[in-house]
């Protein structure tokens, strides 16, 4: 197992396990399963290990089996706090203290403010008095780093990251997200700061293994290097001396041993020239079903009504690479859940991004397309309901 520093010194397994995606019995999380994989993944030299409070029974099964086998100081903890439950000093409290009783521990390795998607969620937790929170926390030793979880645009990434001394923070980045997102612009800056980046669907859910298409694996194959599609995207982001964790949310011993041998073998700048173009071929076999050629250059912004010209091609594009729910999750969180609308209906018909798009984009045409498949009306009233709770004041 390869090891990168946090922003103290410790080291922290470039392998984190995701425990998102436990197998289920029932209604419940398979626990015994679910300790087989961990504890294989512990032996292996993971050591940093990924919850939330809302992901149903993850928190509490950790807790039982780090206490079953007695390993709780030796590994991180890493979980969130669940703000866009929260109105007052007193649900973070209440929030946390729940937390920690499910992990049944004393104190949290690493902490997140969870999911933001815009400056405005974390200026909300300032007025609520999360600043002081955080600080008695840290002095007291429950907290030990203090970090946040993003799914925004690139702008509100960076603007979380200069107006707070984070510890750490916790990106989405992959090989077909490196202008979304907080995006590799993103992961620079933090790692410019010192600030550790912790990575999320660095495999989409699987999708980058599952769904590729047959011309994307015949290129890999053809490499003769022998890498199954989760080593290809898990070195792409190994290769990245900037990336210091990468979360994966394994789901069989065989899956952990394989992540972990790759985990062991892979350090930054190892990937030749040639995988480095296998990568290309591969991003670019995908991206063949897009429906618009936008390469998230961005010569088309600022919008001077504020539409997201690129986050909402990317997602429409996202619903033909993917699917269309895929795509249309990913307009909610990285385009619909801003504080600022920013969306296609807005557009005026200037003219002035169809001036400056290299690719000759008829954008004010296709924007009416990409609204249109984006949101339908439930996606619509989806929308409108989950900004109304994320941006209450």
């Amino acid at each position: 197992m390869q090891y990168r520093n946090d922003k103290h010194g410790n080291p922290l397994s470039i392998l984190g396990y995701g425990c998102m995606r436990f197998t289920r019995k029932g209604n419940s999380i398979d626990i015994d399963k679910a300790e087989k994989e961990l504890m294989a993944a512990y032996h292996a030299g993971v050591n940093y290990f990924d919850t939330a409070y809302i992901y149903p029974g993850s928190e509490a099964a950790l807790g039982e089996i780090f206490e079953r086998n007695g390993i709780r100081e030796k590994i991180h903890i890493a979980t969130k706090l669940p703000h866009y439950l929260i109105r007052n000093r007193e649900g973070l409290d209440k929030y946390f203290g729940e937390e920690l009783a499910r992990l049944r521990t004393t104190y949290v390795d690493y902490y997140l403010m969870h999911h933001l998607t815009d400056i405005a969620m974390w200026e909300n937790l300032k007025k609520i008095g999360v600043l002081d929170w955080i600080r008695a926390k840290k002095e007291s030793g429950a907290i030990l780093n203090i970090g946040f979880s993003y799914h925004g645009n690139t702008e509100n990434f960076l603007k979380i990251l200069d107006d707070y001394d984070w510890d750490f923070c916790q990106v989405q980045y992959n090989y077909l997200d490196e202008v979304s997102q907080a995006g590799e612009k993103g992961v620079k800056a933090a790692a410019a700061k010192g600030i550790p980046v912790v990575i999320m669907e660095p495999l989409r859910g699987g999708k980058l293994v599952n769904m590729l298409p047959a011309g994307a694996v015949e290129v890999m194959k053809e490499s003769g290097r022998g890498w199954t599609p989760a080593e290809w995207g898990l070195r792409w982001l190994y290769d990245q001396k900037e990336v210091t964790v990468v979360l994966s949310g394994m789901n069989s011993v065989e899956m952990v041993e394989e992540n972990c041998r790759t985990a062991s073998e892979a350090v930054a700048g190892h990937l030749t020239q040639e995988d480095r173009a296998v990568i290309k071929a591969v991003r670019e076999k995908i991206l063949e079903k897009e429906k618009v050629g936008c390469t998230g250059c961005r010569y088309c912004m600022p919008c001077p009504k504020g539409v997201d010209i690129p986050g909402i091609f990317r997602c429409y594009n996202m619903m033909y690479i993917e699917s269309k729910s895929n795509g249309r999750a990913q307009f909610a969180q990285t385009v619909g859940l801003t504080k600022e609308p920013a969306f296609a209906t807005q557009c005026v018909q200037c003219g002035k991004c169809e001036q400056h798009c290299p690719q000759n984009i008829p954008i004010r045409e296709k924007l009416k397309e990409a609204d249109k498949a984006l949101r339908p009306l439930p996606y619509k009233i989806g929308i409108n309901i989950a900004r109304k709770i994320m941006f209450r004041k």
